[in-house]
C-alpha cells in the first residue's frame, strides 16, 4: 500500500544526500590546502589549481610554497591535505608522520631538469660535472679555472629547507658539503634574479625558469638541460605529491586531473617533463 510518509521520507533523504554531495565542491570545507616545495608551488601547482577549478568549479586552493620539507611537517600536523615535495619523502618523516596517525601515500607528478646557469655575459659556455662539483664545493674558487674570465665565482644555492638543495648534494656534489660564502636563497626566480645581475654569479634553477632574464644555461658534459634530455642530463629528477593515505574527494578528483590530458598539457607548457 503507497503510504505518503514513507515517499516525504525518501526525499528527505534524497535532499540530505544532494546537500552533502554538493559539499564535495562548495564551501570552506572544500578548500584544498597544499604545503611544501618551491620548485612545484611557485608556477606548476598553481596553474594546475587553474585549470582543475575550470572543470571543478566551487574548490578553491590554499597553496603555500615554503620547501619541501614543509609538505611533511604540514600533513603530519594535519594542516596540508597535499604536500609538495621535489624529493621523495625521507625515512624519518614518513615515521614522524606515523607518530602523529598520518600515512604518508606518493604521488609521482613530473620530472624537472635542475639547469646550471650563469650570466649571459659570462663568455663560459660549458662545464663538465666535475667542474660543476668543483665550484659548488669549493674546490675551483675563479672562473678563469674553467676558461672563464678571471674573477671570483659567485654560488647561489636554495635554503636548507628545499628538497632541491639536498637532491642538488647527491646529483651534484657527491654529498660533499656546499661552498663557504654560497649563498642561500627561498626560490628559483630568486636565484635567476641574483645569477642575472652578477657577471660572477652561478647557480641552479628549474626547467621552468631558464627564460628568466640576464641568464643563460650551460650544458653539462655536453648535454643541454631541455625536455628532449630529461634521461640523459645529470640533473633531472622526478618530484612528487604526497596525501595521507588514499585521497578522496576534491583532492582525488585534482591527483587525477594532474595525469588527464589538460594537466600534462599544463605540466609541459610550465616547462616540467612527462615521463
Amino acid at each position: 500500500m503507497f503510504n505518503p510518509n514513507n515517499n516525504r521520507h525518501m526525499k528527505k533523504i534524497l535532499l540530505m544526500a544532494a546537500a552533502m554531495l554538493s559539499m564535495t565542491y562548495t564551501g570552506s570545507a572544500q578548500s584544498v590546502r597544499v604545503r611544501g616545495s618551491d620548485t612545484l608551488g611557485a608556477k606548476l601547482v598553481p596553474q594546475l589549481a587553474e585549470g582543475f577549478k575550470k572543470q571543478a568549479g566551487g574548490v578553491s586552493f590554499n597553496i603555500a610554497a615554503e620547501g619541501s620539507s614543509t609538505a611533511f611537517t604540514n600533513l603530519a600536523a594535519g594542516t596540508a591535505d597535499i604536500g609538495m615535495s621535489s624529493r621523495k619523502v625521507k625515512d624519518d618523516e614518513r615515521t614522524f608522520c606515523k607518530t602523529k596517525g598520518v600515512f604518508i601515500k606518493e604521488h609521482q607528478l613530473a620530472w624537472d631538469m635542475m639547469a646550471v646557469v650563469v650570466n649571459k655575459n659570462n663568455p663560459v659556455q660549458a662545464l663538465t660535472k666535475k667542474q660543476v662539483a668543483g665550484i659548488f664545493t669549493g674546490a675551483i674558487k675563479d672562473w678563469s679555472e674553467v676558461g672563464g674570465t678571471p674573477g671570483p665565482i659567485s654560488i647561489y644555492t636554495r635554503n636548507t629547507s628545499s628538497g632541491t638543495y639536498r637532491d642538488w648534494m647527491t646529483l651534484a656534489m657527491g654529498n660533499k658539503d656546499y661552498a663557504k660564502g654560497s649563498q642561500k636563497l627561498a626560490g628559483n626566480e630568486q636565484i635567476a634574479a641574483e645569477v642575472g645581475s652578477n657577471k660572477g654569479g652561478i647557480g641552479y634553477i628549474g626547467l621552468a625558469y631558464l627564460g628568466s632574464k640576464g641568464l643563460k644555461a650551460v650544458p653539462i658534459d655536453g648535454v643541454a638541460p631541455a625536455a628532449s634530455n630529461v634521461s640523459r642530463y645529470p640533473y633531472s629528477r622526478p618530484t612528487y605529491l604526497y596525501t595521507n593515505g588514499d585521497p578522496q574527494g576534491a583532492v582525488k578528483d585534482f591527483l587525477e586531473f594532474c595525469k588527464s590530458p589538460a594537466g600534462l598539457a599544463i605540466i609541459q607548457r610550465v616547462g616540467f617533463v612527462n615521463r
